[in-house]
């Protein structure tokens, strides 16, 4: 199933609110994901303290604000394992309270190659994220399964990496999570006509 692979050609065929669809290949996603598990969407930085937390808290509340929570599930995980079992940072935490977001309950987690079985897509943060993901990968299949995260933004201006904001200040944490929505909804939006149950 070449998930992954699929969703990062998208936004370069149409972008926006458009059907998913490129103009070379009359796939959709909505006819590759026809499942009953939950579609299951791992985000991934480097220690999973900042970034990820974010991506993955703004992902489940999309999923719950649409009524999907039951047919969509996000995890996050870092690439590194100096946090790991340390909640998020503090100024994670407060950036997305400011927001309206709980980040009081996540506890940091390094990727297992275990989790290329246990997801459908998995979403690295920046391109190094990505490259040692890549490097991970065991199979074909694996790799299929890995995307960028800013890929799904539309915008011309784009940046392809989410930048890290632990050596910054509170200000930096704000502006990186007000990233990660954007991109995060652009990916929601895709995936969602595929994850909607049938009326």
């Amino acid at each position: 199933m070449r998930i992954g692979g699929q969703l990062r050609k998208i936004p370069h065929c149409g972008g926006g609110d458009a059907p998913f669809r490129c103009a070379g290949d009359r796939r959709t996603i909505g006819r590759v994901l026809r499942r009953v598990e939950p579609f299951r969407v791992a985000f991934v930085c480097t220690g999973n303290i900042c970034r990820s937390p974010m991506a993955e808290i703004v992902f489940r509340d999309l999923a719950e604000r649409t009524g999907l929570g039951s047919y969509v599930a996000s995890t996050s995980s870092g690439t590194g394992d100096w946090h790991v079992g340390e909640r998020a940072d503090a100024r994670t935490i407060e950036a997305l309270g400011r927001r309206g977001y709980d980040g009081e309950h996540h506890r940091a987690r390094q990727f297992s190659l275990e989790d290329f079985e246990r997801n459908d897509l998995i979403v690295a943060l920046d391109r190094s994220h990505e490259r040692i993901l890549s490097s991970w990968a065991r199979t074909g299949e694996d790799a299929d399964k890995l995307a960028l995260l800013m890929s799904f933004d539309a915008a011309p201006d784009r940046v392809l990496d989410v930048p890290d904001p632990y050596y910054a200040g509170p200000e930096m944490f704000d502006e990186v999570l007000v990233m990660i929505e954007g991109a995060v909804r652009a990916l929601f939006r895709q995936l969602e006509p595929a994850i909607r149950p049938a009326v």
